[in-house]
């Protein structure tokens, strides 16, 4: 059986929710960060602290619809970069190298990556005709300190002990 610590550079860390005093709670990531980043400056050991996110929701945002030219130019965009990346391959390793292979694997790819996103819209066009974007987000976060330091923390903070 292989340890995991072998190939972790800060050795194994079970997935599991820390466990402390709750320091605070604030509405977004970026407040618990300047939270942390204000005891970072204060040198605060900030390894025995953890930001919690509660409550976690995906949230799905439609961006717009989607239709037989936006899936085109989507598929011809990725099969160009799939072509260029094939197409600079054959370029370097080639004994005489040709810049032309380069643009024709391009065109090529761009073709193909068009070709193939078409006949998959086609085939899923009913159950899916809009796209979007998906987030994993938390309602609150918390950050959880090392029950030794809290005391410590809420000084630099300015808290009082019965302060969240």
């Amino acid at each position: 059986m292989t340890n995991p610590s072998m190939f972790s550079r800060r050795g194994a860390l079970e997935p599991r929710v820390p466990r402390g005093d709750v320091l605070g709670t604030y509405e977004t990531y970026a407040e618990a960060q300047q939270v942390i980043g204000r005891l970072a400056h204060s040198d605060f050991d900030v390894k025995r602290l953890s930001i919690v996110g509660n409550d976690l929701k995906t949230v799905e945002r439609v961006t717009g619809k989607l239709t037989y030219g936006r899936t085109a130019l989507a598929g011809a965009l990725s099969g160009a970069w799939f072509g260029l990346f094939m197409g600079l391959v054959f370029f370097i390793f080639s004994p005489t190298p040709n810049p032309s292979v380069v643009f024709s694997a391009v065109l090529i790819g761009a073709g193909f990556g068009m070709l193939f996103s078409l006949a998959n819209y086609a085939v899923s066009r009913r159950r899916r005709d809009f796209t979007s974007t998906h987030q994993v987000i938390a309602s609150n976060y918390q950050i959880v300190v090392d029950p030794a330091l809290t005391a410590q923390a809420q000084a630099l903070l300015g808290q009082t002990p019965s302060q969240e």
